[in-house]
């Protein structure tokens, strides 16, 4: 089971891109996306913001889950309120809450780094402490 996580930032660029494989149900952390999902996956990601843009005023919601699905592989959004979208494309099922969770604290250590005097908004992230914290993060929730 794998996910691949991406940060688009408000014009819908990438901004931080993480293939994660799976540490729960005895996972080793191995990515495992077939050859044609791993080419398509960015294009995945971003045909589901079309049906975001269709519901995402119609709900008071921030976290849509299965909102998309694309040969098995389902599409989950977390909307923050300055319209940044956290998209994982994933096989796994039935780790809903887990997924919220993740986004929720995800959330937290992205606002801090766009709080941060040197940052420039809708940049792509590169820092290495912003990358470990997330990847701590997913051992514990992924």
């Amino acid at each position: 089971m794998s996910y691949y996580f991406v940060i688009l930032g408000s014009t819908n660029e990438p901004l931080y891109e993480l293939d994660i494989g799976t540490y729960r149900q005895n996972g080793d952390g191995s990515i495992n996306f077939p050859a044609e999902i791993n080419e398509l996956k960015q294009f995945i990601a971003n045909a589901s913001l079309d049906i975001l843009e269709n519901v995402q005023f119609k709900s008071n919601q921030i976290f849509f889950k299965n909102i998309d699905s694309f040969y098995g592989y389902s599409i989950d959004i977390y909307l923050t309120q300055g319209n940044t979208k956290f998209v994982i494309l994933t096989n796994c099922k039935n780790y809903d809450e887990s997924i919220r969770q993740f986004c929720i604290e995800i959330n937290e250590i992205y606002v801090k780094k766009i709080l941060s005097p040197f940052y420039d908004s809708n940049t792509p992230i590169r820092s290495k402490v912003f990358d470990a914290k997330v990847r701590q993060l997913v051992k514990k929730y992924l």
